[in-house]
C-alpha cells in the first residue's frame, strides 16, 4: 500500500516536475551544475542617493524606523550598527558557515533556515527608501550602510542567504522598488547595478528546479528575472535575455498555477497574496517603463486571482482566513499595515487588473501612490460564490464571510484540511485555522494535519498518509460537491470525500444574518470520529449545552439529541515561528452519525 501510494502521488507530481528537480539535485551532486561556476565581485557602496522622486511623496513607512521585523511580529530594538545577518532570534543553536559555498548548506538542519533569512528579504530597504523619499537623510545613511555590510558579509554566492533562488528574488525586487521610489531606477548607483546582477546571476541558472516546484518559486524568481533585466537594459549584456527569460516564465506560470476561478497551486492565502504581489509588481513596473503589455490571458488570470483573494479578505480588519501554508512571506512594504492586513495586496491588484477600488481611502492606498498608480473605479463588494477549480466555498452577508475548503487538487496538497470551515463576524474570526507555524521545528507538522482543522477526524489520522514532509500521499477528491446557492436571504453549499481507507465525510453549511448551521454526515470505515471546532479567543462558558461568549453561542447535535462539547485549549500560529493559545469545543462519536453545529450572532 506505501509503495502505491508514493508512486501514484509521484506521478501526479508529474515527470517533468520530478526531472526538473532530479536534475538540479544531481547537478549539484556531482559538481557540474553551472550555477557552481558562478563568480562575482563584492558590490560596494553608494546603492541609493538623495531622492530625485518628482512632486510630493506620499507618507512613508516607519515601521522600521525604531525595531527590527522578524515574520511581521517579533521584533527586537534597532541597533546602531547592522544585524548579525546569520543570527536566528528564536534559537541559541550554531549559526550556519557563511563561508561555504551556499549548496553546501543544509536545508534542513537544526533549526529552521527561514528565521535566518528573514532580515536578507530587504524589506527594510524598501520602507527605508520611502524615508529617505520624504527628505529623512539618516534613513538614506543606514540603508547604504547596512546594504553594503550585507554586501560584505553575504560575499557572493557564500553562505545561507544565496541558498535560495526565491529569497534572492525578493531582494531583486525590493532593490528595485527603492530604486524607483527615491527616482533613481533609470540612473542607478554603480554598487545598486553591480548588486542586482549578483543576485540575477545567481537566479537564472536554478530557474528550472524552480518550475519544477510549481508554486510562488517559479513565480517569484521569473518577475525579478523579468523587472531585474529590463532595470539593467545598456547595462550587461546579458540584461535582455534575462529580461526575455522572465517575461516568458510569467505567462506559462501564470497559465500552469492559476486556475481559470483565479486559484493558485499552493491552496494557501498567504502564499496567494505573494503570488499577486509579484504579478502586480511586474504589472507596475512594466507600465512604468512603457514595456509591451503582458498577454490578455495573463491580465485575466491575474484579475481572477485578485478576485480570488479581495473574496477571501474581510474588508473590517483587512485581516483573511489562515488557511493554507504560511511562511511569512511579505513583499512591497510600502506602508506599515499589519502582516495579516490583505487590503495593500488587494487594492493593488484589484486597481492593476481590474480596474477595480476594492476598499475606499486609507494606508493600504500607499502602494498605488508610490508606484504612481491610479486607483479603479468604485465597485460592489464581492459576493457568495464558489471558486470550483481550487476547492473553495465562500459565503458571505454583511459583515460576515464563512468558507469551506474542500479537496480539488490539481496541484499537491500542502495541508489534510478537506472541509475545514473558517467564519468571520465583524471582523472576529470565530472558528478559525491553526496556521503553519514553522517548517523545521519540533511538532511543527501537526499544524498541517487534519488534527489542526475545523473538520471531522477520523480514528485520530490525517486525512491523507504523510509521505515526507511536504508531500501527502492518496489525495482526496471531491464528492457530493453543491456549489454556493445564494437567494439573497440565505447561502448554501457543500462538499464531501472518502479517504483512502473508505471513511466518508459529507459537509453542508449555510449562512444566514443571523449565524451559521453545519451538517456533518459521516458513514464509512472508521471506528471513533472527532469533530474539532477551534474557536476565537474569549470567555466562552457553557448555559446547559450550549456554548456562549457575549452574543455568540454554538450548539452541537448529534444525530437530532443535543450534546455537550467538550471544552479544552488548543494553539494556533497565525503569523509565522508564533504560538498562541485558542479555545477548542470537540464531539467524538462511535458509529455513523449526522452531526449539527449552529453558530448564532
Amino acid at each position: 500500500m506505501r509503495l502505491r501510494t508514493k508512486v501514484s502521488t509521484y506521478a501526479r507530481l508529474g515527470t517533468a516536475n520530478i526531472a526538473r528537480v532530479a536534475a538540479y539535485r544531481l547537478g549539484l551532486k556531482s559538481g557540474r551544475h553551472p550555477v557552481q561556476r558562478l563568480a562575482a565581485k563584492v558590490a560596494e557602496p553608494p546603492f541609493y542617493r538623495a531622492s530625485e522622486r518628482a512632486g510630493a511623496a506620499p507618507p512613508a513607512n516607519t515601521s522600521w524606523d525604531t525595531a527590527l521585523w522578524w515574520f511581521g511580529w517579533h521584533h527586537e530594538p534597532m541597533s546602531a550598527t547592522p544585524p548579525n545577518w546569520f543570527a536566528d532570534p528564536f534559537s541559541s543553536g550554531p549559526q550556519p558557515d557563511a563561508t561555504l559555498d551556499w549548496w553546501r548548506i543544509s536545508d534542513f538542519g537544526s533549526d529552521d533556515i527561514k528565521n535566518v533569512w528573514e532580515l536578507s528579504r530587504f524589506d527594510w530597504v524598501v520602507a527605508w527608501s520611502t524615508m529617505a523619499a520624504n527628505g529623512d537623510a539618516q534613513a538614506l545613511d543606514r540603508l547604504n550602510h547596512w546594504l553594503a555590510d550585507w554586501a560584505r558579509a553575504n560575499r557572493p554566492f557564500k553562505g545561507p542567504n544565496w541558498k535560495c533562488g526565491q529569497e534572492a528574488s525578493i531582494r531583486v525586487m525590493h532593490l528595485v522598488t527603492a530604486a524607483w521610489v527615491l527616482g533613481q531606477d533609470h540612473t542607478p548607483e554603480a554598487g545598486l547595478v553591480d548588486l542586482v546582477i549578483t543576485h540575477l546571476a545567481r537566479i537564472a541558472p536554478t530557474m528550472s528546479y524552480a518550475i519544477g516546484q510549481q508554486n510562488n518559486h517559479g513565480t517569484s524568481e521569473a518577475a525579478a528575472l523579468f523587472i531585474g533585466g529590463s532595470f539593467l537594459a545598456n547595462l550587461d549584456p546579458r540584461a535582455d535575455a534575462w529580461a526575455r527569460k522572465g517575461r516568458r516564465w510569467l505567462e506559462e506560470r501564470a497559465a500552469t498555477l492559476i486556475e481559470l476561478d483565479g486559484s493558485f497551486s499552493q491552496y494557501s492565502v498567504t502564499y496567494h497574496r505573494l503570488m499577486l504581489d509579484t504579478y502586480s509588481l511586474a504589472e507596475a513596473w512594466r507600465r512604468h517603463r512603457n514595456l509591451p503589455a503582458f498577454s490578455a490571458r495573463l491580465r485575466e488570470r491575474l484579475g481572477a486571482a485578485a478576485d480570488w483573494l479581495w473574496a477571501m479578505t474581510d474588508a473590517e480588519t483587512g485581516d483573511a482566513p489562515n488557511i493554507g501554508a504560511n511562511d511569512g512571506a511579505r513583499l512591497l512594504q510600502l506602508s506599515g499595515t499589519d502582516y495579516r492586513d490583505f487590503r495593500p495586496s488587494v487594492q493593488l491588484a484589484t486597481s492593476l487588473f481590474r480596474d477595480a477600488k476594492a476598499f475606499g481611502s486609507g494606508p493600504w492606498n500607499n502602494s498605488l501612490n508610490w508606484l504612481d498608480l491610479s486607483e479603479g473605479q468604485s465597485c460592489d463588494a464581492p459576493s457568495s460564490r464558489s471558486f470550483v477549480q481550487g476547492g473553495f466555498h465562500v459565503l458571505r452577508k454583511p459583515s460576515t464571510l464563512a468558507v469551506l475548503r474542500y479537496p480539488r487538487f490539481r496541484f499537491r496538497p500542502s495541508q489534510a484540511d478537506a472541509l475545514h470551515v473558517d467564519l468571520w463576524h465583524h471582523g472576529i474570526n470565530l472558528l478559525r485555522d491553526a496556521g503553519t507555524y514553522s517548517y523545521n521545528a519540533d511538532g511543527a507538522e501537526w499544524f498541517s494535519g487534519t488534527s489542526a482543522h475545523n473538520t471531522i477526524v477520523f480514528d485520530g489520522r490525517d486525512q491523507m498518509p504523510r509521505l515526507w514532509r511536504f508531500l501527502f500521499g492518496d489525495w482526496l477528491k471531491a464528492e457530493g460537491v453543491e456549489p454556493v446557492d445564494d437567494d439573497g436571504v440565505m447561502a448554501r453549499a457543500a462538499a464531501g470525500y472518502t479517504d483512502a481507507i473508505g471513511a466518508q465525510h459529507h459537509r453542508t453549511i449555510t449562512l444566514n444574518a443571523d449565524g451559521l448551521t453545519c451538517r456533518d454526515t459521516i458513514s464509512g470505515a472508521f471506528e471513533t470520529a472527532c469533530l474539532r471546532w477551534r474557536l476565537a479567543p474569549g470567555e466562552w462558558r457553557f448555559d446547559g449545552d450550549v456554548l456562549r461568549n457575549g452574543a455568540y453561542a454554538i450548539s452541537i447535535e448529534v444525530d437530532g439529541e443535543p450534546t455537550s462539547p467538550t471544552l479544552s485549549t488548543t494553539i494556533e500560529s497565525r503569523y509565522y515561528q508564533q504560538k498562541t493559545e485558542i479555545p477548542e469545543i470537540s464531539v467524538k462519536v462511535g458509529r455513523p452519525a449526522t452531526l449539527v453545529t449552529k453558530v448564532t450572532f
